[in-house]
């Protein structure tokens, strides 16, 4: 009998080291798990700005707390593992004990070495309490520390939900914003092409019957010999006629039309493909189109047009609007053709 109470002392006795451990191992956790709290605090103060990296980040966020939501239930599972091993040990302990006070009383075996023994015993039961009672209160820190783990993944996903709304409206604005844009290019477009058309239709009536000037699409277009001598770029008297007639209908037109429309116009020459000989002034058609295009403007300016609402330019001979090289086409092919545009 006494051999069977030594063997169930020193099993008693051996759950110390085990206990020791999950103590130890209990720590490790909780440091790690606030080290994972306050880095990830710092990691949200920080990159909580931009749009697109909140979004992402926020995420990356989430998934580093909810590892750590896992890391801290897996700790708190071996915590309440260990409290329940303390409980089954503290339970045989106090049976023993019992057992040991029921042959006491009963006056069987060495009542001096079973007093000793219920002595050990009750000493034993009285530090396993005391740890069980340590071990419950990191269990119930354990949990707070869950719930708080929890509130900041709530708020965390709180804020990638606006984040995600104010991106979606943001983006409605932005849609919206455009359809107005769009709308209203479009009614400039039409009321600069009403006044493309009455400024047309006035040239038409000021501007000499001649089948050298007529409209094309949505330009005006003088063929070159009305206004220059061949291979020059200086306004002949008829061509200074011609465009001194332009400057007055575009003064009068530019009082007409409202501020807000930003409209230019654009004055392009155009030769044939004929080279030059590159003796002359103009050493190709290239100076020779765009010569032309600013004496045109520059007319236009000393007649009173403003200089900001005309814009001058070269073709060349690579804009053609009639294909071949026989004379005819090469005559339609030398003009200056007039176009009022938007900026």
């Amino acid at each position: 009998m006494a051999l069977a109470r030594n063997s169930r002392h020193k099993r008693t006795v051996d759950y110390w080291p085990g206990f020791v451990d999950a103590l130890s191992t209990l720590l490790m956790a909780i440091m790690f798990l606030l080290t994972v709290f306050v880095v990830g605090q710092f990691i949200l103060s920080r990159e909580i700005s931009g749009r697109d990296e909140v979004l992402n980040r926020l995420n990356s966020q989430i998934n580093e707390l909810t590892q750590a939501l896992a890391l801290e239930k897996s700790g708190k599972q071996d915590l309440e593992d260990s409290v329940a091993n303390l409980q089954a040990s503290l339970s045989a302990v106090e049976g023993d004990r019992s057992r040991l006070q029921a042959l006491l009383d009963a006056g069987s075996g060495n009542s001096q070495a079973a007093q000793q023994r219920v002595g050990t015993l009750t000493q034993q039961l009285d530090e396993q309490k005391q740890a069980s009672a340590r071990a419950l209160s990191q269990v119930d820190l354990l949990n707070q520390q869950i719930a708080a783990l929890r509130s900041q993944i709530a708020a965390v996903e709180a804020a990638l939900q606006a984040s995600e709304q104010k991106d979606q409206t943001s983006q409605v604005k932005i849609a919206d914003l455009g359809r107005r844009l769009n709308v209203a290019l479009a009614q400039r477009v039409q009321e600069l092409n009403r006044y493309r058309s009455d400024f047309f239709g006035r040239l038409r009536e000021i501007l000499s019957d001649r089948d050298n000037i007529r409209i094309v699409g949505d330009r005006f277009v003088f063929q070159s010999e009305v206004l220059f001598p061949s291979g020059a770029a200086d306004l002949n008297p008829d061509g200074q006629a011609e465009m001194a007639k332009l400057a007055a209908a575009l003064i009068d037109l530019s009082k007409e039309i409202p501020p807000e429309i930003n409209w230019v116009l654009r004055v392009d020459g155009h030769t044939d493909n004929v080279p030059l000989s590159g003796s002359g002034r103009y050493p190709d058609n290239w100076a020779l189109s765009s010569a032309r295009a600013i004496a045109v403007v520059k007319f236009l300016i000393a007649h009173g047009v403003p200089a900001d609402r005309l814009v001058a330019a070269g073709f060349g001979e690579f804009q053609p609007i009639a294909p071949g090289d026989t004379p005819e086409a090469r005559a339609t092919n030398r003009r200056i053709e007039l176009k009022l545009t938007e900026k």
